[in-house]
């Protein structure tokens, strides 16, 4: 066993090569983002298959809280699970944001009476919660335990399990619809399937350690930190039974001037390109209804909007994602940010300013370009919004600027869908609503190209810091802190 000090710790994850246990920590972590994106997003479905079966019509105000409620709530865990997680530890917390996912989509489910649209929305508003949890505590656990070269493909492949969520949402509707299965059980089935995989997961987030670097950097016990990265990755390390620990407390880092514009330039990234993400997204059945041709009603629009909105998630939206993790480390994260919210600004703009593409009329070459603007969505700042936050923050406040930064997504996305409705039902419609995220990619481009920094290839310390907050320095201006 080799002798290192507490700085060699922290130099062996980082310079460790991928080993099966970050595959792991990838599948636990992974399938919950799984669940997140199949959870939000397929309500747009459940609520035009709600109606088919029997239901009462929507008010907009109705469709707009059902479609966004899920995205409010999630504000909220965010910044909860955010905090408790820099103050309790990553373990002591870890799965029961799943848990209370599941009670939100099992209830949502199961206790819902026919034309309880409001008891509908209390549920959707538990599983906010989780999901919003999910957010804080798995990139942050992710990028903890990564190794610097591959961090940015690790903590993208998480997110990137979105992907496979956002994808069976409408194959799993069409699969259910041609089943022949009633109508008033398929939005049941729907909505309850979206608890498995997080059941699937609870268990082993539970028993997953502590990070070494939050026993290091909160905790300052090395031995415990030492003793799980040997356990859980067989690198043999022997570090002192205490070290240095970050000696500002959690709220003066908070108020630092470098902390306060990091987190600007992460949620308010985030912020924006949620707006687009999910406005889109979970609108999609409705705003692609323009494409069907005026004699296709009921049961068939319904599937045929579903079948657009697969083809744009299939052959957009998954390769974006994919490529963007596994090429990240190479080009960093800022390049991968600024040309996807310029690419979004050039497809939203061209769909705007040419309206007359949403019509039955141009069917391919609204989806080609719509398409593309889903592609440069992932390949771009829906994946790197998320790698950011855990690498730019100092360890003991990572949860809480993962959280708060992942709570400035959520809040975008819960605007972007509650309003998007009513725009699209106004005198502004898909034209001026195009062109609004136009306008809203410009402003993401502008935020990532002052306030955020490269973190390609750099270790934690690095990029956060942290080692002038060790030395009991002020991060802004590295004078002694007192």
């Amino acid at each position: 066993m080799s002798t290192e000090t507490k700085e060699d710790l922290i130099k062996s994850i980082d310079d460790a090569k991928t080993t099966g246990f970050h595959y792991k920590t990838w599948l636990i972590s992974g399938l919950g983002f799984f669940t997140d994106a199949y959870d939000l997003f397929i309500i747009g479905v459940v609520t035009s298959i709600l109606v088919l079966s029997g239901w009462n019509s929507f008010s907009t105000v109705e469709i707009s809280l059902l479609d966004s409620t899920a995205l409010l709530s999630a504000v909220i865990g965010a910044l909860i699970f955010g905090r408790l997680l820099d103050k309790l530890g990553r373990k002591a917390i870890y799965g029961i944001e799943l848990i209370i996912l599941v009670i939100g989509a099992l209830g949502s489910a199961f206790l819902t009476p026919v034309n309880g649209v409001y008891i509908l929305i209390a549920w959707r508003f538990i599983l906010g919660i989780g999901i919003g949890g999910d957010y804080a505590t798995s990139s942050t656990i992710m990028a903890e335990y990564s190794n610097t070269a591959s961090r940015g493909k690790l903590v993208g492949m998480v997110f990137s399990m979105q992907s496979l969520g956002l994808l069976a949402g409408p194959l799993i509707s069409l699969g259910l619809i041609f089943s022949g299965i009633d109508l008033a059980l398929v939005w049941k089935l729907l909505l309850a399937i979206g608890a498995i995989p997080a059941l699937v997961v609870v268990y082993y987030r539970r028993k997953m350690p502590e990070t070494p670097r939050y026993l290091l950097r909160v905790k300052g016990d090395a031995k415990s930190a030492s003793k799980n990265w040997q356990k859980y990755t067989g690198i043999s390390t022997t570090a002192d039974a205490s070290t240095e620990t970050v000696k500002e407390s959690w709220t003066s880092i908070m108020k630092q001037r470098k902390f306060l514009l990091t987190l600007l330039g992460t949620a308010g990234s985030w912020f924006l390109m949620d707006w687009a993400l999910y406005g889109n997204s979970i609108m999609s059945s409705s705003m692609l209804s323009a494409l069907v041709p005026s004699s296709v009603v009921g049961l068939d629009h319904l599937i045929r909007t579903t079948e657009y909105s697969a083809m744009v998630f299939g052959f957009a939206a998954l390769p974006g994602y994919w490529l963007a993790t596994f090429t990240i480390d190479r080009i960093g994260r800022k390049p991968i940010q600024m040309i996807g919210f310029a690419a979004m600004a050039i497809s939203f703009g061209v769909l705007g300013i040419f309206h007359q593409l949403l019509s039955s009329t141009y069917v391919a070459e609204f989806l080609v370009i719509y398409g593309i603007s889903y592609f440069f969505i992932e390949f771009g700042p829906n994946v790197t919004t998320f790698i950011y936050p855990p690498e730019v923050f100092p360890t003991k406040v990572r949860g809480f600027g993962s959280g708060a930064s992942a709570a400035g997504g959520k809040t975008g996305a819960f605007v972007g869908t509650f309003l998007n409705v009513i725009i699209l039902s106004s005198s502004i419609g898909e034209s001026g609503l195009f062109l609004i995220l136009a306008f809203l990619s410009v402003l993401g481009l502008l935020l990532t190209l002052f306030l955020l920094p490269e973190p390609k290839r750099m270790d934690l310390d690095q990029i956060s810091g942290e080692n002038g907050l060790l030395e009991g320095e002020s991060v802004k201006t590295g004078i002694k802190a007192n």
